[in-house]
């Protein structure tokens, strides 16, 4: 995406949203940036005619690539604001965000996955174009894995027909790493 001046947005608590709806059209055609509010995964880029509500990590994204422009109480955000009420907002903070930028920087599309018990759904064309093959969930380096844990999630991610993945980071290689489990019956 080629802009010449950063999209404003305006952060409310922990939520940014684009209030122009052609800007936020432009970002979502983009890269699937965001999500139109009040529009559940539009299949044809012309239903996005809203204003576009944007994670902390898409938002974090794009005002590093100096795409977007945060404004709280009349006052514009730095980056270094931003992940201060990033790290406030989200529990590992640090960690999603490395691996949502991996992901995005290899092509993926990232949004949350909440509703699938993990961090993100990754699709390889976008939301509503494809469904997503994977859910991630990620695992700081230092914590132990939960057998149990990592079979409920298996469990889980079958059933919606996802391939589950860990992803872990090693700060001193700067490296991201990523464990596909596959599932059979023995």
């Amino acid at each position: 995406m080629v802009a010449h001046d950063p999209v404003e947005a305006e952060l409310f608590g922990s939520r940014v949203l684009v209030l122009s709806k052609e800007k936020g059209a432009a970002l979502y055609t983009a890269g699937f940036y965001g999500k139109p509010v009040n529009v559940h995964k539009p299949k044809d880029i012309s239903e996005v005619n809203t204003q576009l509500e944007l994670s902390l990590f898409e938002a974090m994204l794009l005002c590093q690539r100096g795409l977007l422009e945060i404004r709280q109480g009349g006052r514009t955000l730095s980056t270094e604001d931003l992940l201060c009420l990033s790290r406030k907002s989200y529990h590992l903070f640090d960690e999603l965000y490395t691996v949502y930028k991996d992901l995005r920087e290899k092509g993926y599309i990232v949004r949350p996955a909440l509703k699938f018990g993990a961090d993100f759904a990754v699709y390889r064309q976008g939301p509503g174009i494809d469904h997503a093959p994977f859910i991630i969930h990620v695992l700081p380096n230092s914590a132990e894995v939960d057998p149990i844990e990592i079979v409920r999630a298996g469990r889980l991610s079958h059933t919606v027909r996802k391939k589950f993945v860990l992803a872990t980071i090693d700060r001193l290689q700067q490296r991201t790493y990523y464990y596909v489990f596959n599932w059979w019956k023995a």
